[in-house]
């Protein structure tokens, strides 16, 4: 199994991470090649690319030119507990036994619109480029998608060699950055909805912290299996077989509106 989650625009780089085993980037040249680039630009240039205001674009400014690859321990943190967004909320991994961030390294990836695809434990300093933004890199890479997607395909096409599946947390933004089709094992992309009356609702935060629990379910049982995921329990979601249709991948969890989601 293969586990697909995107990153957060949230960082936490003040509170040490509770390990220190890391791990270095894939794309080390990559990386190198974005952020000569960023290091050109001003906080005009950044906050019209990325449409942020000019507080974060200052912000993103200060830190592009500072960053650089390899990247410096010190200087970092480890991917996992750096970000604290919806999903790691629901993710948890301080929660993590040794064995279980032993998994998740294994089997867990990031997708990046800067680092291309992060394990856990690969170090990365605080910086904010989502796949989505709206940047002509070259005249024949026009955003991040077409700069990225080839190298993600192929790489996650040699790690799913032992694979039986591949899960895909990741938001539709993240997603559309691996060419999924041509990878030849079964996606299984969920869907999580609340219950309210007779009707089902997928809500935007409550979906995202659900990915996260689910990544940590499929990490902390050992999921190898696609079926083990119909036993998906976590905050009070249950596999709804009648929302769900498994021959063509579809698997939707549910919950009434009012258990655990206040």
């Amino acid at each position: 199994m293969i586990i697909l989650i995107s990153p957060a625009k949230s960082l936490d780089f003040e509170n040490n991470a509770p390990t220190r085993k890391s791990s270095e980037i894939f794309f080390e040249d990559e990386v190198e090649y974005l952020l000569k680039k960023l290091k050109t630009f001003g906080v005009r240039k950044l906050k019209s690319m990325m449409d942020i205001s000019d507080n974060l674009a200052s912000l993103n400014v200060e830190r592009y030119q500072t960053m650089s690859v390899p990247i410096a321990q010190g200087e970092s943190k480890q991917a996992v507990f750096a970000f604290t967004g919806d999903v790691y909320q629901g993710l948890n991994p301080v929660d993590f036994a040794e064995k279980d961030l032993d998994f998740a390294q294994e089997h867990l990836r990031i997708l990046s619109g800067l680092y291309g695809i992060l394990r856990p434990l690969d170090l990365i300093q605080p910086y904010r480029l989502e796949m989505g933004t709206s940047w002509k890199i070259t005249q024949a890479k026009k955003n991040l998608y077409d700069y990225w997607k080839k190298k993600l395909t192929e790489h996650l096409k040699n790690e799913a060699s032992e694979a039986r599946f591949i899960l895909n947390l990741a938001s539709q933004e993240y997603s559309k950055a691996v060419d999924l089709k041509s990878i030849n094992l079964p996606v299984i992309t969920p869907e999580f909805k609340e219950e309210k009356g007779d009707k089902f609702q997928m809500i935007s935060f409550f979906a995202k912290k659900a990915r996260g629990l689910m990544t940590a379910y499929a990490i902390k049982n050992r999921i190898n299996d696609p079926e083990q995921l119909l036993s998906f329990d976590y905050e009070g979601y249950s596999f709804n077989e009648r929302l769900s249709n498994r021959d063509k991948n579809k698997w939707v969890y549910t919950r009434k509106s009012n258990t655990n989601n206040k």
